[in-house]
């Protein structure tokens, strides 16, 4: 049976975390989702520092990185996966509610290999995320 990459949602709103969660789930995604409120928790994750110390060896397969959030944000955490060496071929979409065409420009200089805008609309949002977890943890083929 195939192994499904993991996927990291970093989110700090709790109703969107709670969206995508059940987006991906309720479309039959047969990925781990691990879920982290800001850049700080989802870069200790990544790293294994803190509670995640004892986590299991291995990266995602892809992290969905929020941009506009509480310690550190996106961008910031963004800039960190990309220059490390161990980090950088994961796969960052940026699943953001933010149109700032800074933001979709920076974002695309650091490395993102995406940005979605949450849609307003819940079954857009829904659909949206569907086909974010479809395309980025089933059937992109990423380095293991």
């Amino acid at each position: 049976m195939r192994k499904y990459n993991q996927i990291l949602l970093v989110e700090d709103n709790p109703n969107d975390r709670e969206l995508t969660i059940g987006a991906l789930t309720e479309h039959n995604l047969a990925n781990d989702i691990v879920s982290t409120s800001d850049g700080v928790e989802a870069l200790d994750y990544l790293f294994k520092r803190g509670k995640y110390k004892d986590r299991m060896n291995g990266n995602p397969g892809v992290i969905l990185l929020d941009i506009k959030m509480p310690r550190m944000d996106g961008i910031e955490v963004l800039k960190i996966i990309k220059s490390d060496p161990n980090l950088k071929l994961i796969p960052v979409v940026m699943l953001t509610s933010s149109r700032e065409e800074q933001d979709l420009v920076e974002s695309y200089n650091l490395g993102a290999n995406a940005y979605v805008v949450k849609p307003v609309d819940f079954q857009e949002f829904i659909d949206a995320i569907k086909n974010v977890g479809l395309f980025w943890a089933i059937i992109n083929e990423s380095i293991k």
